[in-house]
């Protein structure tokens, strides 16, 4: 008798399977046999919780993947550095203190901490820093500074930005580089109002701006560009005839912090008589790097945890952290906190995981860039991994909730659109997934949408 139960049941979930497989075919070819998907490319992988593939369109090809690139990166540093990792900003001082005159520098370093001044976490926003940074400060009986504020920016290397992200991107705020000090997200609001700069979310230290804004249409259609150590800044395309805020990434962010610290030092009555410098600026200059003291260390200030900063990266999707997260995995793993190494230890972590690593074309962290090439198939490996690994709910927890009740990450940009998640449909089934389009005439979100809703 309960044989022939098990048969039964066995024969059901095989005939549903297939149901749920014809029609998921049905819907995919659907698409494919549009006249806007006439020059595309699908690649659409489901499995069950247990790995057992339910459908496969094209699982195995390679496409730029936009930001479900994410998920692999997110993963990765989870298990890799820890759910409790965090980041250290500290202030020291060289010299001597005499009578509360400092006679030498004040430092600030970081180890790259991408959270520094963020507007997202209770606790850790500007304010909040500046609060503890001016206490610890005259806690430490300092009330004139005779030298310099240093802020030693060398933690990580030069290079800010992955190769390969387009030039168009840069400034904007999608688009903000990784620095050894990193600062309010490095990241800025303008206040337009038609192609007037009316004001700015807070003053930028030493930037000056070419405005080639135009009044037309009614959506924000416009560009701001900035790079890495440049004092000028520009913004183009149109804008609508009203108030409008536009984001752009900051060129110095070093620098940025260095300026608003040595306003609040003025402010709180402590007297600085020298002026900001970035370890960066003086190799620029050719000088001496000013290494901060390990000792006279007056101000430590830990960052919110990795889980924390996990959730926000999927559920906003912050490029800055996935960038940040590349080359903090090349420094602790590696001891090289290149782009390079970074991408490299990411793709040889996912190939020590059994994914094919023609199915993994890795060029950031984040998917802002056109070179990356992964495959559902793939994405739905990673997702499938992480399912059964003990920080999987820090991980789970970042995926936003659709509308249709899928949990999953999106990603968006010009001729892609992508999907990668879970799923628990009507009849109780845990569906992953992952589904990738490029080149499709149209926005294909719609239509993306259409074919997951199969799932439930």
């Amino acid at each position: 008798m309960k044989r022939i139960i098990f048969v039964i049941t066995l024969s059901t979930q095989l005939s549903f399977a297939q149901n749920i497989a014809q029609k998921l075919d049905d819907a995919t070819k659907n698409l494919m046999n549009s006249s806007l998907a006439v020059s595309s490319n699908l690649s659409f992988y489901v499995a069950d919780e247990n790995g057992n593939l339910v459908y496969d369109y094209q699982g195995n090809k390679g496409l730029s993947t936009a930001s479900t690139q994410k998920i692999f990166t997110a993963a990765a540093a989870l298990e890799s550095l820890g759910k409790n990792y965090t980041y250290k900003t500290t202030s020291s001082y060289s010299g001597t203190i005499s009578g509360g005159n400092l006679n030498g520098n004040l430092f600030i370093t970081s180890n790259g901490d991408p959270t520094l001044g963020s507007w997202r976490y209770e606790g850790f926003k500007p304010e909040n820093f500046k609060k503890k940074f001016i206490e610890a400060v005259k806690k430490s009986g300092i009330t004139k500074i005779s030298g310099d504020l240093i802020i030693d920016d060398s933690y990580f290397d030069h290079q800010t930005i992955p190769g390969g992200w387009p030039w168009d991107d840069l400034g904007n705020y999608y688009g903000a580089g990784v620095w050894g000090v990193n600062w309010r997200e490095n990241q800025f609001d303008i206040n337009m109002n038609g192609d007037q700069m009316k004001s700015f979310s807070y003053p930028l230290a030493d930037v000056k701006w070419l405005n080639d804004v135009k009044v037309a249409g009614s959506s924000d259609q416009s560009l701001i560009f900035t790079a890495p150590h440049s004092d000028v800044a520009l913004i183009n395309g149109t804008l609508p005839a009203k108030a409008v805020t536009v984001s752009g990434s900051v060129p110095n962010p070093p620098l940025q912090l260095g300026f608003e610290v040595h306003n609040w030092l003025k402010e709180s009555g402590i007297e600085i008589s020298g002026k900001v410098i970035t370890n960066s600026q003086l190799e620029i200059e050719g000088k001496k790097l000013l290494e901060a003291p390990k000792n006279n260390i007056i101000f430590t200030y830990e960052s919110p945890t990795l889980d924390k900063i996990i959730y926000w990266f999927l559920r906003k999707s912050v490029n800055l952290y996935g960038e940040n997260l590349i080359k903090t995995l090349g420094k602790e793993k590696k001891n090289d906190p290149s782009f390079k190494t970074g991408i490299s230890y990411l793709k040889e972590y996912w190939k020590s995981k059994g994914i094919n690593g023609n199915m993994i074309n890795f060029a950031d962290g984040s998917g802002l860039s056109p070179q990356n090439y992964v495959s559902a198939k793939a994405e739905v490996q990673a997702l499938l991994y992480a399912k059964k690994q003990d920080w999987f709910n820090a991980y789970y927890e970042g995926f936003p909730t659709q509308d249709n009740g899928l949990k999953m990450k999106s990603g968006t940009m010009r001729d892609t659109k992508s999907f990668a998640g879970f799923h628990t449909s009507k009849a109780g089934k845990n569906y992953v997934f992952s589904i990738i389009i490029n080149n499709y005439q149209g926005s294909g979100s719609a239509e993306l949408q259409k074919i997951l809703n199969v799932l439930k």
